[in-house]
């Protein structure tokens, strides 16, 4: 019996380095040919070079390889933008500092097919090599801990479906850091079980300059946001070491009362604090130095960071805890998004069914080409009970929607209801027949679709079929339609600011 291998869409976020093109010549060069979507989502807020020009000569060997912008935003928003133009059962994200092994996407198949449906995550393996001959540098050791860490999207596949139930990476995680731990609770906790699979990366640990491990500190901003999203207890569930959070703030408590014993002229106070400073501050140099290479380099660096680590990691503590103290769950943005046609997407022409005739609304196009730069799929739900009345054939309205698809397409579902109004069919609006079976079709719950229309039965249509609405307004709306509401929007633009709004 042949073995059926889930289809998956390589992600690959990137600021532009050297590596992404080590990693993405492995992958050309791998046992087997990579034949599914390879997506690289340059993350760089203003690009010298364009990436599509560098890597134009890897394009025969991966047929699937194409580049997206991001314009900036960190590796969660990057990896958002790269899921949600995957249209794949399952998204594979791989780091762009990574090299996968040469049998890497042949067990990549292997793993992914071994999976039961109550598995939403499958990780890889990561290998950390350090320099043989001597010990490791603080640094370096840095590194090797992503070994063991938990859910580590250096090397992870996800269902897509997975990602669309918890509304993806949240962006609120600007780094790289703590977003991949934050995902994986939200997944295991909803969606299913992640499981290791056997396909290996290498990730080396690339070179960096003396205050790197300072600029890290910038992390604790974002352990305050884990713990305002996932309880105290979230280090312990991700299976993080604790810190050294406690120890930093009393370096910097003694180094402060120091400071103002000095300036009260109170001897003995600054004496005494300035001792538990400097003991403080030795302590963890020697904790660092220790296990290191303990050559001139590693020494001054550790005692120049060592000095700065505890103040830098107590402001970006402080705030963090201040920044994401009313911090709620993550939505993200919406999956698809539903327009009603006539006085949304063009103008009204009661009973149309002339192509002619058809005349998009002003900022229509503007606004389905922002959703599908985002990745967010688009379709249509219409009444037209003009058919089902006998006023025109279903040709003619087959004629205008082609029309419209011409005009402002392409969609990726068109729900139509043909009945005349007075049938009780359970498709026509305000009935959720249209749009379930449009969620349906795109296979998006309906919890991640948005209804933007015209008028009240729009909004009634997406509230019975649960999903979320933005009505719209025209010269057709009516005062208690507009009063009652969930969302509005004075323009098509604006509603997609608003549905924007939830990945920004």
């Amino acid at each position: 019996m042949t073995q059926v291998v889930p289809s998956t869409t390589i992600v690959i976020p990137t600021i532009g380095r050297p590596s992404l093109r080590t990693l993405l010549e492995a992958l050309a060069g791998g046992s087997r040919t990579v034949d599914v979507p390879v997506l690289v989502v340059d993350d760089r807020p203003r690009a010298d070079e364009s990436l599509e020009g560098s890597l134009a000569d890897l394009a025969a060997a991966l047929p699937g390889l194409r580049v997206l912008q991001s314009g900036g935003g960190g590796p969660a928003r990057a990896r958002n933008l790269g899921w949600r133009h995957a249209r794949t059962e399952w998204v594979s994200f791989l780091d762009d500092d990574v090299v996968p092994d040469d049998d890497w996407y042949e067990a990549l198949q292997g793993d992914l097919a071994l999976l039961g449906g109550t598995v939403a995550g499958s990780a890889g393996l990561l290998r950390v090599p350090l320099p043989r001959g001597r010990r490791p540098t603080d640094w370096e050791r840095s590194t090797a801990g992503l070994e063991t860490a938990t859910w580590i999207t250096a090397d992870m596949s996800y269902r897509r479906a997975a990602l669309v139930g918890v509304g993806g990476f949240d962006e609120r995680f600007p780094r790289a850091f703590r977003e991949d731990a934050d995902l994986g609770l939200r997944i295991s906790t909803t969606q299913g079980d992640i499981v290791r699979g056997v396909r290996r990366v290498t990730h080396p640990a690339r070179p960096a300059d003396d205050w790197a491990s300072v600029r890290q500190q910038k992390g604790n901003a974002d352990d305050f946001l884990m713990r305002r999203l996932h309880g105290r207890d979230w280090r312990r569930r991700v299976q993080a070491p604790t810190g050294r959070r406690a120890r930093h703030v009393a370096v910097v408590v003694a180094a402060a009362a120091g400071a103002l014993g000095l300036l009260s002229g109170r001897r003995r106070i600054a004496a005494a604090a300035g001792a538990a400073w400097l003991g403080g501050t030795a302590e963890l140099a020697w904790a660092r130095i220790a296990p290191g290479p303990r050559d001139r380099d590693e020494l001054r660096r550790m005692v120049l960071t060592s000095v700065a680590i505890p103040f830098a990691a107590s402001w970006h503590s402080a705030r963090g805890a201040w920044q994401h103290r009313h911090a709620r769950p993550w939505q993200g943005a919406a999956d698809l998004v539903l327009f009603d046609r006539d006085g949304t997407l063009v103008h009204d022409v009661p009973y149309n069914g002339d192509p002619a005739l058809v005349e998009p609304v002003a900022d229509a196009r503007t606004a389905l080409d922002r959703l599908r730069r985002a990745g967010i799929r688009v379709g249509v739900v219409t009444n037209q009970s003009a058919v089902g009345s006998g006023r025109i054939t279903r040709e003619q309205m087959e004629a205008v929607n082609q029309r419209v698809d011409e005009l402002l397409g392409p969609f990726d579902v068109w729900q139509v209801c043909p009945h005349a109004a007075d049938a009780g069919c359970g498709c026509r609006k305000p009935a959720p027949g249209l749009v379930k079976e449009a969620c349906h079709l795109v296979g998006v719950p309906p919890e991640s679709c948005v209804v933007v229309g015209d008028i009240g039965s729009d909004v009634d249509a997406a509230a019975a079929a649960g999903a979320e609405a933005i009505l719209v307004p025209t010269g057709s709306t009516r005062r208690a339609e507009v009063e009652s509401a969930p969302r509005l929007a004075e323009t098509l633009s604006e509603a997609v600011d608003r549905i924007l709004e939830r990945v920004r």
